[in-house]
């Protein structure tokens, strides 16, 4: 067992009165690592100028760490099986639906990694699908979500 810990805040500024809901949504998410993140609720949940559309959101950083996650296991899942990756790109999209009662999730992400292979051994498009598959059976952070999780990958050989 391991834990993982982030330390989040806020404050509010003297000058916001907090009742009427007019209070900016910026904070901080801080690592055990020293790393400081400027955070923001999302300006599609709350609007400017009570959110920050240039600080990271929650969605956000939810759809980062399934792609980060997936990442770091592919990579050695294919480590593993003798494949050698020079890199690994992945523009990855959270979908907001609403799950009913008023309220909403983030209930689809698709990561579209773009990886290039190089070595003696290249994988065919069976391989590929096997160590996306097998890195999403692994992914711990994927292992924690309701989300469907698509992989809509492309992927090249470099000599």
């Amino acid at each position: 067992m391991s834990v993982h810990t982030a330390k989040v805040q806020w404050h509010r500024s003297p000058d916001e009165r907090f009742i009427d809901k007019r209070y900016s949504r910026s904070h901080h998410w801080s690592f055990d690592g020293g790393v400081s993140v400027p955070a923001s609720s999302s300006p599609h949940a709350v609007p400017q100028p009570y959110s920050n559309p240039a600080n990271v959101d929650p969605e956000e950083a939810f759809v980062a760490a399934l792609s980060s996650c997936h990442m770091l296991t592919f990579l050695w899942v294919a480590a593993q099986d003798g494949y050698i990756v020079d890199s690994y790109v992945d523009e990855a999209e959270g979908q907001m639906s609403s799950i009913g009662n008023g309220r909403e999730a983030v209930t689809r992400v698709t990561l579209r990694p773009s990886i290039v292979f190089s070595g003696e051994r290249c994988p065919d498009d069976e391989v590929i699908a096997h160590l996306h598959h097998k890195a999403h059976e692994l992914c711990f952070i994927a292992n924690s979500v309701k989300s469907q999780i698509d992989v809509e990958g492309r992927w090249e050989h470099a000599p």
